[in-house]
């Protein structure tokens, strides 16, 4: 697999294929399976995707502490915002249903991580379903996902105990934006830049757990991912260059959470996690999980 988006992007440029079809061929390759087989655990995934989607919206999950559930049904059915009936309200549901499933222990794809796992299946399901878009193209939109990830992977890091949150859900951000623009139409260059736009919306995102459980702040950082998500996807498609490479983004990513207070980066030790309310939250949790 690429360490490098440029690197893959100019290949992809030079052959004249999708970013999809140059990212399915290298994981044949690397893996020594045909290209229909990474096709059909893609499709796995997506089901398993629009499985917790569907799940989170019924609004009757709650994790073991209580203090997250119900909320994407909310956005889903609740009394109408200015965002009332667009794609975008529907996005951000969907980042909810899928991190409420999470939290309530249900089945996710940890894409890239369990924290950050909203982002990704809301932004892919929820336009491919305003657009009407088939499930083949979901599944390119997959494998562009996976390439950015394994670069961001390589080049700075997924986990949020490394980089902090924007590890997590700044990589599912970047990995959203990229991935759903290839599903839109856009060139190579453009899923470049979408990816950039929206991983640098993200710089220095601190992971924060409350108790250090994935439940406050991650579930509704999920919605604010997916929203920048959408602003990289917009701004890419409408022929928007952000002026630093995707490449060097990233790097700047792991410099950052490298240099980042451990407090900052999952110990529950700093940031929302230790705020007075934050620490009373998360020692009524406790009680309230060991009395189940």
């Amino acid at each position: 697999m690429y360490r490098s988006l440029a690197d893959a992007i100019r290949d992809a440029e030079q052959k004249g294929i999708s970013l999809a079809r140059l990212a399915l061929e290298t994981e044949a390759k690397d893996q020594g399976r045909p290209v229909e087989e990474i096709r059909g655990a893609l499709r796995r995934a997506l089901e398993v995707m629009r499985g917790a989607v569907d799940r989170g919206m019924t609004g009757d999950l709650f994790s073991a502490s209580g203090l997250v559930g119900g909320d994407a049904a909310k956005l889903r059915t609740g009394p109408p915002g200015p965002l009332a009936g667009t794609p975008f309200r529907d996005v951000l549901a969907r980042a909810l249903a899928v991190q409420e499933v999470n939290a309530a222990m249900g089945v996710i794809v940890a894409a890239p991580t369990a924290g950050g796992a909203g982002v990704l299946p809301a932004v892919l399901t929820g336009l491919a379903q305003a657009r009407g878009i088939p499930d083949d193209a979901v599944i390119d939109a997959l494998a562009v996902a996976g390439l950015i990830g394994a670069v961001v992977a390589e080049r700075a890091s997924l986990s949020g105990a490394e980089g902090g949150c924007q590890a997590e859900t700044g990589a599912a951000a970047a990995m959203a934006a990229g991935a759903a623009t290839e599903m839109l139409g856009g060139s190579p260059a453009q899923v470049g830049h979408a990816t950039a736009l929206a991983l640098q919306g993200t710089l220095g995102l601190v992971c924060d757990p409350l108790g250090g459980l994935v439940e406050l702040p991650c579930v509704f950082r999920n919605a604010t991912g997916s929203a920048i998500a959408l602003t990289g996807i917009e701004l890419a498609l409408a022929g928007v260059e952000f002026k630093i490479p995707v490449d060097e983004v990233i790097d700047v990513m792991g410099e950052i959470g490298a240099s980042m207070d451990v407090r900052y980066r999952e110990t529950a030790g700093g940031g929302l996690a230790a705020t007075p309310t934050g620490r009373r939250l998360a020692r009524e949790r406790l009680v309230q999980i060991k009395k189940r």
